[in-house]
């Protein structure tokens, strides 16, 4: 709140009030996109949003974050001379993808997100999918290698950490009944893991301010959309590219028993503030 008069100050806190009562003990799952990780110098928006889930933790909210990192795998992809290959939107993944997959995911990706956080205390536990079969997963598609569908979701970890009162920080390896590691499309794994921990929320922070009405025109934003709604503009194709495996993991999730589910660009500042804790928002809801 820097910059503002008490005044000011005192109204934002005012305004919030009503949203800390309201998601007291409830779960938040935060899908917290690659994307969105780069997209300020310095950390600066790492930064930004550990102390967002420090302080919705604070007001007695319990965060849970899902990770990607698909540019930061294409960065070490390419300064390991490996050319990617796409189909479909999904990365085609041999043995060596994978393993770079997991470099990425489970040993920069989520160490960068956990330190961000534990900045503030002892707070955040980093888990990977494969952890006590919390993402169980079957293949994709033959063509597409070690790509895995969401078979199932063991939500037991998550529901001993948050009771904890910690942050679990979830890379997005699954594995199938005999120990094989599948990389798992974020969205989906986040979509699923909201509705086996019974999420008030789920929360799509990537690069782009939500759902337009008008590809290319940022003022044509769609603050609110039923889950109808939102799948005829996917089926339309005014929903395209990197947009909709978010809409159907949105789509997913609420018709799944997540009771409201937000996408929003987490390049802004204190995104998560500015959707959870006030009356206006500042990104795309769906509801069922």
């Amino acid at each position: 709140m820097e910059g503002l008069d008490a005044a000011t100050k005192a109204a934002v806190l005012v305004e919030a009030l009503p949203y800390i009562r309201r998601f007291w003990k409830k779960t938040v799952v935060v899908k917290y996109g690659g994307n969105a990780l780069g997209g300020a110098p310095s950390g600066a928006a790492l930064a930004d949003f550990a102390t967002d889930v420090v302080l919705m933790r604070s007001v007695g909210m319990r965060p849970l974050v899902v990770h990607g990192g698909g540019p930061q795998i294409g960065q070490l992809m390419a300064r390991l001379g490996k050319q990617p290959e796409f189909r479909e939107g999904y990365r085609v993944t041999d043995a060596e993808t994978l393993e770079i997959a997991r470099m990425v995911l489970v040993g920069k990706v989520n160490r960068d997100i956990v330190a961000a956080i534990n900045v503030f205390g002892p707070l955040a536990v980093g888990i990977s999918g494969e952890d006590a079969g919390l993402i169980q997963a079957s293949p994709r598609d033959p063509a597409l290698g070690f790509v895995g569908d969401v078979s199932r979701v063991g939500p037991e970890l998550l529901e001993r950490l948050l009771e904890e009162d910690l942050v679990p920080v979830v890379a997005t390896i699954g594995t199938d009944e005999s120990g094989q590691a599948y990389n798992i499309n974020a969205d989906s794994a986040a979509a699923a893991i909201a509705q086996a921990v019974r999420a008030e929320k789920l929360v799509f922070l990537t690069d782009v301010e939500g759902i337009r009405a008008r590809q290319g025109d940022p003022a044509s934003l769609l603050s609110s959309l039923s889950a109808h709604e939102l799948a005829d503009l996917v089926a339309q194709g005014v929903v395209t590219g990197g947009m909709v495996p978010k809409a159907r993991a949105a789509l997913d999730a609420v018709r799944g028993g997540v009771p409201r589910a937000h996408i929003l660009d987490g390049r802004e500042p204190h995104a998560l503030l500015l959707e959870i804790f006030t009356r206006s928002g500042i990104g795309t809801m769906v509801t069922p």
